[in-house]
């Protein structure tokens, strides 16, 4: 077993870094003043993300298999035939993101056989499929580490982070899309030009970005900056955020070497006795987990939601990346509940979802600095 970090909040704020080695661990700062938080509209069931559109109106996916068009605080249900989608524990509709023509956008979801990305064309109130953009990433009949969310790249690729359904060997195997983050074209869902593996005579391989992850729940780019950084969830200790590298392993491996099927969730997140050049995360939870979830840069700080803890985290990081402080602010220490989206608008503030299940929240943040 793993040596547990002794729990309490001061600790997983101020003590629960996994810096590089000769690194220091973060110390807790001041939680932002001025902070406003407005409820946008409710009454969604288990809000998954969130994407804007340039008359303001906003898409919200609910896990159950349906989304939501916001405009003025006014929700109106999205005709789209979504009826392929099987909401199962984790596991449903997921992530969402708007294609910079403003009219397409493509959504994450479990089928009965698999997680897929499918695109879509809006025009008003009604969808209609173009394509499954990607279809065969892993899935789990219970849905369990279904997490699945795409996000575009400045460059114009799609970074597609996934859960590892909690089968021991798809976290280290390049040619599972389970356990991964993914970076492939939007158009045709290939792996993109440049990726770490793009020789590789496996089309899932030439799709992966980084691997040895256990279940990535959202990638985000610091803006002005080449640096991607990933939130995950950890098993009873460690939850990470993640700054990515090409072809790096993250060093999850509840296989132990392929040496086992069953799922041991007593390695460690980072197991770098086994991969020496596994990268380390930048910032680890310790025990308890906070189930953070979704990552935003907002007023200059990595906001990071949480889905069990039921806070905001937000992170001051250095120019290199490492975390330097982390701070909670008090308006959303467990005032809302479950919090799972978090993307920033176009007008710098930034947008949350709360996941409890029952009238569930947009809600909008501004202030804080």
């Amino acid at each position: 077993m793993r040596a547990l970090v002794a729990a309490g909040l001061v600790l997983v704020v101020t003590a629960c870094s996994s810096p590089e080695p000769g690194g220091t661990a973060p110390s807790k700062a001041p939680a932002p003043r001025g902070l406003k938080v407005e409820e946008v509209a409710g009454g969604f069931q288990h809000a998954w993300d969130i994407g804007f559109r340039r008359d303001g109106s906003v898409l919200v996916t609910e896990r159950p298999g349906r989304i939501k068009l916001v405009r003025d605080g006014r929700v109106t249900p999205v005709d789209v035939d979504l009826g392929d989608v099987q909401a199962r524990g984790e596991g449903g509709l997921m992530g969402l993101v708007i294609h910079p023509d403003d009219q397409r956008f493509t959504v994450c979801y479990n089928t009965a056989d698999d997680v897929r990305l499918v695109t879509f064309r809006l025009d008003g109130t009604k969808a209609t499929k173009v394509k499954d953009l990607l279809t065969g990433m892993p899935s789990n009949q219970s849905g369990r580490h279904s997490g699945c969310r795409p996000t575009l790249a400045p460059d114009g690729t799609m970074y597609v982070a996934t859960g590892d359904i909690a089968q021991a060997r798809n976290p280290q195997d390049r040619t599972s899309l389970g356990g991964k983050v993914l970076r492939i074209d939007p158009e045709t869902g290939e792996g993109a030009q440049g990726n770490p593996f793009a020789s590789s005579g496996n089309a899932n391989e030439r799709r992966v970005y980084s691997y040895g992850h256990r279940n990535v729940q959202g990638v985000v780019f610091r803006p002005d900056s080449d640096q991607v950084f990933s939130a995950e969830h950890g098993p009873d200790v460690d939850d990470e955020v993640n700054l990515l590298r090409a072809g790096g392993n993250y060093g999850w491996d509840p296989s132990k070497g392929g040496t086992q099927n069953r799922y041991d969730e007593d390695v460690p997140m980072t197991d770098r006795q086994r991969f020496p050049d596994a990268v380390p995360a930048v910032w680890s939870s310790g025990s308890p987990t906070e189930a953070i979830c979704q990552a935003a840069f907002w007023n200059g700080k990595l906001a990071i939601t949480a889905l069990k803890g039921s806070k905001l985290l937000l992170f001051t990081l250095d120019g290199t990346g490492r975390v330097q402080d982390v701070s909670i602010p008090a308006e959303l220490d467990d005032s809302y509940g479950r919090l799972r989206a978090a993307r920033t608008a176009p007008d710098g503030s930034l947008y949350i979802t709360t996941s409890n299940g029952t009238d569930d929240k947009l809600l909008r943040l501004t202030g804080g600095v």
